[in-house]
């Protein structure tokens, strides 16, 4: 099957301007006439339901934290992209729409993006509207900072916690619907399964968290915003409650999932250091702005620093290799993600590394500290210069952080088409849970742009087209698909808590997160894959084989709760690992070392494999592979370079 993305036809800038003119519309007396439910309250959720209620809908909201304030987007640390172009230093619209394909190494959909970038500058204005405290400069203005993958600066910051900021705008526009009673927020509430009537979306089935009901909820459409699924790999960027069963769920009900094997691993993270760690910690990338990556020159100086003999600060100038500057310099240290954790990975492959394990690099303030003074790099950077003391117990003003990749975000997700809706038609896939807008590679800084994107600017307008037609009976939460549907969801929370095996559900997390790190982590190989996928189908036997699970359903259980995600993320591994063998190219996140430059960077293979993979679940069957082709009429397919 070649899917249909369902781009509209004229020239790129064009297309969005009249493709919401072509839309149908929803009167606003017919709108209080649907309900629409959205999963998940982060950037994409919160803004999405606001927006969706402000124009009249009915709208109820879900998610499995305390509050819609928890939800991972306050994660986000370094900024937001936008063309706005306050630097006058050659920002355009095109030109983010461009670094944005190059930077997913030419494996995205040309007209998502570029309308990404189209509506970046709307999201700003709507934020500060909204009173969002964006950096200024001394006269007022907002600022702007380099992020990788770009010569511009054009991404907007609060400090080292613009997610934060962004997510508390989005969370008091939503409060204020909720106040006015057209949104519906149900909190401690975790999505288990899709709802389907004659093949569309009409409902999702929950279970509340704290009393272990199993419910139904009934609506027009369903938008899920419920993030990536990061956590398969166990130790990631995460928060430990980010999970792929919503996503999931709606895949095994038809929807079809693409890219999963694109993974960001991001460059500047804290190393692990042992096995007692639960996730690990995000160093922003916007400390790549003043901070320089480097290891010794020489294997032997490595050594001896690992062992203690000689300490950071008795190696010389000249015995510090600066790789990224040196290999890279149009970017320096602010090559894309993908290149910058390749190439500390191989300066640790070459015994290159630091710290007493000698899994790690530095990233070095001596530089910025004497040119800027500590007081000007302590006002850029404070606060992650305090988490990094913090956690490590060693001061980044007077020594150099210690850095190494890790999970952090996932391109792909649910298919899409142009309007954001799945192959379930009522069913919409916003944010990090979609594969849309960033192809094989994430660039910093736009994780918060699309989440804001697609909830504020793209969805209000497209489901009301699916709305128009539709018509506006209602639905019902006693038809028989929803008994049936409540029905197999509570009979697997019961096989779960049936289990009374050896192992904690952790005990298996963390050997599928050593295997999928091992074989479908940084570098991929054919072999590897071949193994990884043995092995995660053994491990699944093991799950159920051998797992506990304690407890009852009728009460707070997070060994429930996680046992029903880790047997999700283990189906999800596997496929993972199909799609990883399947595509013989590097690209971006994925990089397959059987297709290398002689310089060991990612080699694609445009004539083979330019296409999203899209993949079908079937119950007793191997998934089946549907392809998006990707047309570029806009681009020129490069291999791509930052030198």
């Amino acid at each position: 099957m070649i899917l249909d993305s369902k781009v509209p036809e004229g020239p790129l800038a064009e297309k969005w301007t009249n493709h919401k003119f072509n839309l149908k519309l929803v009167n606003p007396a017919n709108k209080r006439k649907y309900n629409i439910i959205v999963v998940g309250t982060g950037l994409a959720g919160s803004s999405a339901a606001a927006s969706l209620a402000e124009l009249g809908y009915n709208v109820k909201t879900f998610c499995y934290q305390d509050s819609a304030r928890r939800a991972h987007s306050i994660a986000a640390q370094g900024g937001i992209n936008a063309s706005k172009n306050y630097p006058n230093d050659g920002d355009s619209v095109y030109r983010l729409f461009y670094d944005t394909i190059k930077g997913g190494d030419y494996r995205s959909r040309e007209a998502n993006t570029y309308r990404l970038a189209e509506v970046s500058s709307n999201i700003i204005d709507q934020c500060v509207a909204q009173g969002v405290p964006f950096a200024r400069e001394y006269g007022g203005l907002l600022d702007n900072r380099s992020f990788g993958g770009a010569q511009v600066s054009r991404t907007f910051y609060a400090r080292g916690q613009t997610g934060q900021q962004l997510l508390l705008g989005a969370y008091s526009a939503l409060n204020r619907q909720i106040k006015k009673g057209t949104v519906q927020s149900y909190t401690r509430h975790e999505m288990l399964d899709l709802v389907t009537i004659d093949g569309q979306a009409r409902g999702i089935i929950t279970r509340d968290l704290v009393t272990g009901a199993i419910e139904s909820h009934a609506a027009h459409a369903v938008i899920l915003c419920t993030g990536g699924y990061g956590n398969v790999f166990f130790l990631s960027t995460n928060a430990m409650g980010c999970n792929v069963t919503a996503a999931w769920r709606a895949h095994k009900r038809g929807a079809f999932f693409a890219n999963p094997c694109y993974t960001q691993i991001h460059p500047t993270c804290i190393p692990v250091t042992g096995d007692h760690q639960s996730k690990l910690t995000l160093m922003s990338e916007s400390l790549r702005n003043d901070g320089r990556v480097w290891v010794p020159k020489t294997v032997e100086m490595a050594q001896r620093l690992r062992k203690g003999e000689i300490k950071v600060a008795d190696i010389r100038e000249e015995d510090r290799d600066y790789y990224l500057e040196r290999k890279y310099p149009s970017f320096g240290n602010l090559v894309p993600r993908d290149v910058a954790s390749r190439n500390a990975k191989e300066m640790v492959d070459e015994g290159r590394g630091v710290g007493k394990s000698g899994v790690a690099v530095y990233l070095d303030f001596k530089d910025a500290i004497a040119r800027l003074g500590e007081d000007a790099v302590r006002a850029k950077y404070g606060n992650l210069f305090d988490m990094y003391m913090q956690i490590t117990d060693e001061n980044p003003y007077k020594q150099p952080m210690r850095i190494y990749p890790a999970v952090h975000y996932t391109m792909g997700g649910l298919w899409v088409d142009y309007n954001l809706m799945t192959t379930v038609p009522g069913l919409y896939a916003l944010g990090e849970c979609n594969f849309s807008d960033h192809g094989a590679n994430r660039l910093g800084a736009s994780a918060l742009m699309q989440g804001l994107a697609d909830g504020y600017f793209v969805i209000p307008y497209t489901v009301g087209d699916y709305l128009a037609k539709l018509g506006f009976g209602p639905v019902d939460a006693n038809h028989p698909n929803f008994e049936k549907t409540r029905s197999e969801v509570e009979s697997k929370v019961n096989t779960l808590l049936g289990l009374k095996g050896k192992q904690t559900v952790d005990d298996i997390h963390k050997k599928l997160g050593h295997i999928m790190w091992e074989y479908c982590g940084m570098a991929r190989s054919a072999e590897g894959l071949t193994k990884a996928k043995g092995l995660i189908q053994e491990l699944r036997k093991e799950f159920w084989a051998d797992v506990t699970v304690l407890g009852e359903n009728e009460e707070l259980n997070q060994s429930l709760e996680k046992a029903g995600r880790v047997a999700d993320f283990i189906e999800l591994a596997e496929l993972m690992v199909d799609d990883a063998f399947n595509r013989r190219e590097s690209c971006g996140g994925h990089f397959r070392v059987e297709s290398q430059t002689e310089e060991g960077e990612a080699k694609r293979d445009d004539e083979e494999f330019s296409f999203v993979s899209a993949w079908q679940y079937h119950e007793n069957a191997p998934e089946e592979l549907h392809k998006e082709e990707l047309k570029f009429e806009n681009v020129v397919l490069t291999q791509r370079s930052y030198k």
